[in-house]
């Protein structure tokens, strides 16, 4: 796939429609059409070509040789396939690309040789059929073309976003036939019909634009002046201005391995993966699990962003690792009200966080396969450990980087919500004097209802260890600031004592004497699962 941390274009043909799972993935559209599921909206296809030879449909199903690579040096994704269509030999060629010099554009140059004489049928545009996952996001698209652009638009059904596509096309062929536009509700098309004489090539070349009413008032005008002014320098020129900041993506984030191609082809793949799925142009949005290469996981942050995706960003381009935390503050109004409705105190982070910080995870999405019976989901209120999970994160870039403006203006209240809410889940052992943290689902994701999981315990206390020291480093190097904080949080010199009590007497597991293993959750030694 292609993408830019805007948009994400999944790597299929330009012939294929929904049933292909064609998808083009817009960040920041976050709806629920389907009353359980908010996840991220796919706009209508503006890359859309089908051809005919001879009159058979030329397509990659039905191709005898497809071969499919991804430039991840300039994010440019290449397809080539071909078959026979009588006594000739038809191939076509696919090359696309999500600008990275503007987040709005997309290019591609799809062309089509024959080694004889054939004619060709063309259609090309924007396909309003849309593939969605959980509902119809978009359920009135308002097709269109004048003056050289076609356009879509429609708005989401329950967040009331505007989405806009527009797209210029262009026939490239000297004896080309004349262009007709054909607008309908499945889309607005093109159609022409070119004669190749069995040594040249047809090319559609088509610059395409994204907005949303997220980013401007007006997107569909947005949109199309934002082609009509890319199409002054072809797409050509949109590439190579893309291919320059790539060059300087890489210079930042490579990683060289010398003696194994293979582990040097991984390490490149999950580094451009985790740059394209990453909204780095703003501090207001995740990263998705699933990046945006379609709506599974709804393009929603669940513990990955902080434990994997930010570690990438920290030490080559520390100004995204703390844009990723600051989305964290800016939600933490969401991580406070979930803490609210399940009983606790300060913010319990979503398991699945969006746009605003409220879980997206529905407490019910199972059902029992013999009653029907609706089954409780616990992945959104057992997985505690994303919250201490993002306070650890934030220990370690204050401390990589020295950041003391975003201690104070975001870390501290986010550390100091957490040690609240922290205190307020783990239970107090008074036989023992210990504090237990029960009802657990760790990150394996797999043993469920446990207790004092090795990981999520050690987590515990690393976070309200942070949150006390932070407390103490403010209270001597920023007085007015902490007791701004205290102030608005109603935080007490008790309530800290809590925390602090809390972290000395928690249950820790340890490894074993002998097996040096830490057991990973009361109980898990004997379980069948884990056995050698």
């Amino acid at each position: 796939m292609v993408g830019n941390g805007y948009l994400g274009y999944r790597g299929t043909s330009p012939e294929q429609g929904p049933d292909g799972y064609v998808a083009l993935v817009v960040t920041d559209t976050y709806d629920c059409a389907d009353g359980q599921w908010r996840e991220l909206t796919t706009a209508p296809n503006p890359m859309f070509v089908s051809a005919c030879v001879e009159g058979v449909p030329i397509t990659v199903d039905g191709a005898t040789h497809v071969e499919t690579t991804l430039a991840m040096r300039t994010g440019e994704f290449r397809l080539t396939f071909g078959e026979p269509v009588d006594d000739a030999d038809v191939a076509v060629s696919v090359e696309r690309f999500a600008s990275y010099d503007d987040l709005h554009l997309l290019g591609q140059r799809w062309s089509l040789a024959s080694d004889e004489p054939v004619s060709v049928d063309i259609t090309f545009g924007i396909d309003a059929r849309i593939w969605s996952l959980n509902g119809t996001h978009l359920p009135e698209i308002v097709t269109g073309g004048d003056a050289g652009v076609l356009t879509a638009a429609g708005r989401t059904v329950e967040s009331g976003i505007d989405v806009a596509v527009a797209a210029v096309t262009h026939v490239r062929h000297d004896h080309a036939g004349p262009v007709a536009t054909e607008i309908t509700d499945d889309g607005a098309m093109r159609t022409v019909t070119v004669h190749l004489d069995g040594s040249d090539e047809v090319v559609i070349e088509t610059i395409a634009a994204v907005y949303t009413s997220n980013d401007t008032d007006d997107p569909l005008a947005c949109a199309v002046a934002a082609v009509r002014g890319a199409d002054h320098g072809h797409c050509e020129t949109l590439r190579n201005a893309s291919r320059i900041v790539w060059r300087d993506l890489w210079a930042a984030m490579d990683i060289q391995i010398e003696g194994n191609l293979a582990d040097q082809a991984a390490v490149r793949f999950a580094a451009y993966h985790n740059r394209i799925c990453t909204p780095a142009h703003t501090d207001r949005l995740p990263i998705g699990a699933r990046g945006l290469s379609c709506q599974a996981y709804q393009g929603a942050a669940f513990w990955d962003q902080e434990i994997y995706n930010l570690p990438a960003f920290l030490f080559t381009e520390p100004d995204i690792a703390r844009s990723i935390l600051v989305y964290r503050h800016r939600t933490l109004d969401g991580a406070r009200r979930k803490a609210e409705r399940l009983g606790y105190d300060g913010a319990f982070y979503a398991w699945i966080s969006g746009d605003t910080g409220d879980e997206l995870c529905p407490d019910y999405f199972f059902e029992d396969v013999l009653t029907g019976r609706p089954i409780r989901n616990h992945f959104n209120v057992w997985q505690i450990h994303v919250a201490p999970d993002v306070v650890t994160t934030i220990e370690r870039y204050v401390e990589v980087t020295g950041d003391e403006t975003f201690l104070v203006d975001h870390g501290a209240e986010i550390a100091f919500e957490v040690a609240r809410f922290l205190r307020s889940f783990v239970r107090y052992d008074e036989w023992r004097g210990v504090y237990h943290c029960i009802r657990l689902l760790g990150p394996d994701e797999w043993h469920e209802n446990v207790d004092d999981n090795a990981f999520t315990n050690h987590q515990v206390v690393r976070a309200l260890s942070f949150a006390i020291d932070t407390h103490d480093r403010l209270a001597v190097a920023h007085p007015d600031a902490l007791a701004d904080l205290a102030g608005a949080l109603d935080l007490t010199a008790d309530e800290v004592e809590g925390w602090r009590r809390v972290r000395d007497r928690i249950y820790l597991p340890q490894p074993d004497a002998e097996t040096r293993r830490v057991e990973q959750f009361t109980g898990s030694v004997s379980d069948t699962h884990l056995r050698a």
